[in-house]
């Protein structure tokens, strides 16, 4: 499973010019779900990505975390994070998880997440064709793969 955070002043994002999801501070994260992920790979990325300190303190260094700011999270489905891009010009996303399962453990992170404590939770809408608008902050921008960090 891999995760895009963005650190942002405010995120939304829109099906059909519906807002279907929106924050203010927080964390936007693309989440792309591979064939073989689990619910320990939601598990172990959900609580690095709500304990992550990427947020900054009063004296502008990053100490704090979203759980200690309160702040609120957007998360979007994003297959094509599992791009395979070694041979030739165009990506094959063989390694992106099959619809049902990607959306099912798509959902088992939003829910995961809610239980790290962090108390709004937004979403995109699975497999939809999806605007997402964002004012980062910072920019603060972290790649994080569940693989890497069940080591």
């Amino acid at each position: 499973m891999k995760a895009v955070l963005q650190r942002v002043k405010n995120a939304r994002v829109t099906v059909d010019e519906r807002v279907t999801g929106e924050i203010g501070q927080g964390l936007l994260v693309l989440l792309g779900v591979s064939e073989g992920d689990t619910e320990r790979d939601a598990d172990v990325l959900a609580a690095k990505i709500a304990n992550l300190r990427i947020f900054s303190d009063e004296n502008d260094k990053m100490n704090l975390s979203l759980l200690t700011i309160g702040g609120g999270m957007l998360v979007v489905s994003q297959f094509t994070l599992c791009a395979d891009c070694r041979k030739g010009r165009r990506p094959d996303f063989f390694g992106a998880a099959k619809p049902d399962e990607a959306e099912r453990l798509y959902l088992y992170f939003c829910e995961r997440i809610k239980k790290e404590g962090v108390n709004t939770v937004e979403t995109g809408e699975f497999g939809a064709d999806m605007q997402v608008s964002l004012q980062n902050d910072g920019p603060v921008t972290i790649i994080l793969d569940s693989g890497e960090l069940k080591k």
